[in-house]
Parts: C-alpha cells; structure tokens; sequence
C-alpha cells in the first residue's frame, strides 16, 4: 500500500459544498482516474481518505491537505496528471507527495491555521489596529455560541494566536488570523470578527495555511 498527501485548493465555485459533498467529489475523480483507494476492514469498508480540518460552508481555501491510501502504487507526478484533469473547475492540485504509513494522522498533527479574512466596515485603520492589540492583550475572553444542544461556552482568547492587519483599503480590510485548531478547541474566524467589534459577519473568509506538528 501507498500513502499520498494532496495539497489542493477550494475556490468560489465550490465554496458551498459540504464536507461529505468534497468526500465524494474526491473519490468520484479518483475513480475516473483509474486510482485503486486501499479500503478499511471491518464490517462496513470505507475508502481510506481523510482531510485534515473540513472547511466550513462559504470558505475558501489555498491550503487544504488529504490523506489517501492507495492499495496500487503510483508517482506522485503520475497522480496529479492523471486525476487532476478529472476534478471541476474550483478544486486544483498544488502539490503530491509520499508519505510513510506509519506517520500519525493529519488530523492528531493538526494545531494551527491561518486565514485570511475581509471585513467591510467604516471604522479608521487606528480603530480597529487598536482593537487587534485590546483583544491580543487580553489574558481570557468568555464567549459562547448557540448549538442545537444549547449554548456552548468557552475561552475564545484561547484558540487566538495572532492577529494581524493584512491590507487597508477605504470601506474594508482583510485581517490575517492564526486560529488554534486541534482535539482541545478550533477557532472560527467569524466569531474572532465579532470579538473584534465588526457587525457585520466576514465578506470573505479564506484559508491561507495549516500548521502541523513537527515532532
């Protein structure tokens, strides 16, 4: 058996399917290709692909990874040939590369990652640099969110580790965001926005990259 990590991207054309939806896309492509997936044992097989961290609906990406195990071997370059000219518009290889079996998942590797996120609002450049420091500098943020079990509070300053200015222009911004994600809590950009006194939700929300364990 093989192991690939796909680097790959998710544009606007693609940007409200769902995570199962992506699922499906990916092996419906593999299998045009002529790629043999290994699959899982037990009593109910499922082919041996996994993504790092789902994107959430409307989000872009230039940073996703993937998984997949292939029960033939093949080249790297042989792959991205073979089964990029099957994807659709709005999902693009950007990179393929073997990986050993026994390295752990990408999903336990997985703590950071960073957006890209435009805000539209009227506030002046010194409001709002001045609010990135005021919500850096705080030690603890109690926030909570609505989930169809009920309310879910939390410390939203704990799955913030940077914050910074992007780009200025007249009407909006983009805001670079470093986001804790991982088994203990994932940050949503749109909920680091509010806390930074922006009313209205994102006008784009973009994944710049995924930062890994190294050791």
């Amino acid at each position: 058996m093989q192991r690939l990590r796909i680097r790959f991207s998710r544009g606007e054309e693609l940007k409200y399917i769902s995570h199962l939806d992506l699922m499906r896309l990916w092996q419906r492509a593999l299998n045009r290709a002529g790629i043999t997936l290994a699959y899982s044992e037990g009593f109910s097989p499922h082919p041996r692909m996994s993504l790092a961290a789902p994107l959430a609906l409307g989000v872009t990406s230039e940073a996703e990874l993937m998984d997949i195990v292939l029960a033939k071997f093949i080249s790297p370059h042989s792959f991205t040939d073979a089964v990029g000219c099957q994807l659709p518009r709005g999902i693009a290889i950007s990179g393929v590369f073997n990986t050993a079996l026994t390295i752990p998942s990408l999903q336990s590797q997985l703590r950071h990652v960073e957006y890209a996120v435009g805000i539209s609002t009227g506030k002046a450049q010194p409001e709002i640099e001045a609010a990135v420091a005021d919500l850096l500098g705080k030690e603890k943020l109690p926030w909570q969110h609505q989930r169809d079990t009920g309310p879910h509070k939390y410390d939203l300053r704990a799955l913030i580790d940077d914050l910074w200015i992007i780009d200025w222009r007249n009407g909006g911004c983009n805001i670079g965001m470093r986001l804790r994600c991982d088994s203990n809590g994932s940050g949503r950009p749109e909920q680091v926005a509010a806390a930074l006194g922006f009313e209205k939700y994102p006008e784009s929300i973009h994944r710049t990259r995924l930062i890994l364990q190294t050791n």
